[in-house]
């Protein structure tokens, strides 16, 4: 009995084929388009695909056009291909400003792009598109069931844009070679702190800012030492206000007793 199942299935698959064949080197779009949905609605999205690109043109202005594009452009994306799903959902949307898959394929546009977002280490140019494409859809449909996962993904990519603008700011001091390394540290994470005044790495950056400081202030030559060592202890004074890793504390406290020590020294000179 399993024989005989295992060799109607393989047959099944075969005629399957063949039918697929057939169909895409028909010269009949009507066979072409009737195949496509059904495999489309088995979720043989590829094999839909190849027939719905050879019928597309053909379909233009046609009442069939409309459920024929949304799903061709849907093909892509099952098949994450989201760059040409993007392109596709975004033609759609503007093609078919009153169809009742407006909405959808506003929404799985929006979504392509954010598919697309690299990790933070890499170029953000796909993630700044994200985010805006995703805030075009939720201004637009406010009352979207979509409207809770849009801000969600919004979020989360807003937190790859601060990690990235954080880890390049901390990368001027681990790099250093001069003074002016340290300075673009600590311009770099004011710049963050200003972007993103809400941001998870707010501690770490008021660290890093002093850490720079204080280095600065160390290595400094004389004439510029006092200045360097009061903006540290005045760094110092501004991470304690909200510190909670006893590790960067620790760091911290033993960078504060050296600066203080500096500037007593300063005192005396002076």
């Amino acid at each position: 009995m399993k024989k005989l199942i295992a060799i109607f299935s393989v047959l099944l698959v075969l005629s399957s084929c063949s039918e697929f064949q057939k169909a895409l080197k028909s010269e009949d779009i009507k066979t072409k388009f009737d195949l496509g949905i059904k495999l489309y609605e088995e979720g043989k999205f590829n094999k839909a695909n190849r027939l719905f690109a050879q019928i597309v043109p053909n379909y233009r202005g046609k009442p069939q056009a409309e459920k024929l594009m949304f799903m061709y452009s849907n093909t892509f994306y099952m098949m994450r291909d989201y760059h040409i799903s993007g392109y596709q959902f975004d033609r759609f949307t503007n093609a078919y400003a009153n169809s009742e898959k407006v909405e959808e394929a506003a929404f799985l546009a929006a979504k392509s792009y954010y598919m697309l977002s690299p990790v933070h280490s890499k170029e953000q140019k796909e993630t700044y598109e994200a985010i805006d494409k995703l805030q075009l859809f939720i201004n637009k449909y406010p009352e979207s069931d979509k409207l809770a996962e849009c801000n969600a993904m919004v979020k989360e990519l807003n937190a790859k844009l601060e990690r990235k603008a954080f880890e390049i700011a901390k990368q001027y001091n681990i790099t250093a070679r001069v003074a002016i390394d340290y300075e673009a540290c600590i311009k770099s994470m004011d710049n963050l702190l200003l972007e993103y005044p809400g941001t998870a790495f707010r501690e770490d950056a008021l660290f890093w800012k002093l850490d720079s400081e204080f280095k600065l202030a160390t290595n400094s030559i004389e004439r510029k030492k006092a200045d360097r060592t009061e903006k540290g202890i005045e760094f110092y004074n501004a991470f304690k206000k909200i510190a909670q890793k006893p590790e960067l504390i620790e760091a911290a406290d033993k960078m504060y007793a050296e600066l203080i020590e500096i500037k007593s020294l300063n005192d005396i000179k002076s």
